[in-house]
């Protein structure tokens, strides 16, 4: 089985985290980033290359895949310039600064062999795996409604981060932290009908927001009730799922999110209080590389594996929504 070349456009902390998750039969070759002493220093450390020109990564045959891991403005842009230049893509969650930056490349892959992926990774969590295995299971019955919250208190100067510009970032924490809750109910619960929210700026001083509230409806009337926060103090991700037979409540992500757990209480014909079960995983989280171990058997069996694409569209115009609902001027 040959060996799958990668380069990566972005030398920051998540460059870092796909650089030190990339799987078996890969090799890294090299890396670029405007801010060429963060791309020196990534390339010394890890003992590859360092492109000073975008042009000369893009164009190299050697060469199958590159990952991007920029700021959301150029998300876009560069991987339809990879896709052009014959590579395969792998482009941080959002993958875009608004989902109509996404039609194009949407198009072009539909007429093309080459893969690109979108780095939801919350998904290849364990708990979120297990929540699966249950649900498949039928362990819930069928299900009702999500309750997500994820949020997290910023820093000191977070209001002049790139995060807090809308032309480097498209909005605030809807568009940071949010995808990742839409996803995770588009997982569970499929495509939303309804939409409804409101995106809102309580504590930052900065013109995009740093809280937003969703309920998002689907066809079977079932609901997700969703809020993101980068004023909640405490970091904390909770994640419940409620069915007719009983729930699950997923928090915890590692780190300063506290370790990792799902519960599952079942409901009893009696009903009462549930059965409860329990499972932890204070490990070190491993979706990084799952997601792209993935991404990479995809190039080499020649699998499908852009639905992430359509995914980050769909989420993208959820995130457009609420940011239009909120009287946002950059909603497009």
């Amino acid at each position: 089985m040959r060996n799958i070349v990668y380069g990566i456009i972005g030398c920051g902390l998540i460059g870092n985290k796909r650089a030190l998750n990339l799987p078996k039969h890969s090799i890294l070759k090299g890396c670029f980033d405007i801010n060429q002493q963060k791309s020196i220093e990534f390339a010394n450390r890890l003992n590859i290359k360092n492109f000073t020109k975008l042009i000369d990564i893009l164009e190299d045959k050697s060469i199958d895949a590159l990952i991007i891991s920029t700021l959301h403005n150029s998300l876009a842009d560069l991987s339809m310039k990879a896709l052009k230049s014959g590579k395969h893509v792998f482009v941080e969650k959002p993958g875009a600064k608004n989902y109509m930056e996404l039609e194009p490349i949407i198009e072009f892959v539909k007429s093309s062999n080459l893969k690109i992926s979108i780095g939801f990774n919350h998904r290849y969590h364990r708990a979120i795996l297990k929540a699966k295995d249950l649900i498949l299971n039928n362990e819930l019955g069928e299900l009702m409604y999500i309750r997500g919250r994820y949020g997290h208190g910023g820093r000191i100067g977070y209001e002049k981060e790139w995060r807090s510009n809308y032309e480097f970032s498209g909005g605030g924490e809807l568009i940071d932290q949010g995808p990742h809750l839409i996803d995770l109910s588009r997982l569970f619960l499929g495509d939303f009908s309804k939409i409804n929210g409101v995106a809102q700026t309580f504590f930052w001083d900065m013109e995009v927001d740093d809280n937003a509230f969703l309920t998002l409806q689907n066809k079977k009337n079932q609901i997700a009730f969703l809020h993101v926060s980068c004023s909640e103090w405490k970091n904390m991700f909770s994640f419940e799922i409620f069915g007719k037979k009983g729930k699950l409540d997923i928090s915890g992500l590692g780190g300063s999110y506290g370790i990792e757990k799902i519960t599952f209480y079942k409901m009893l014909p009696e009903m009462g209080p549930p059965e409860t079960y329990s499972w932890e995983f204070p490990m070190a989280d491993n979706s990084w590389q799952i997601e792209l171990d993935l991404f990479n058997q995809s190039i080499l069996c020649n699998s499908s594996n852009n639905d992430s694409l359509i995914d980050a569209y769909e989420v993208l115009k959820i995130v457009n929504n609420i940011y239009k609902e909120s009287n946002y001027d950059y909603c497009s």
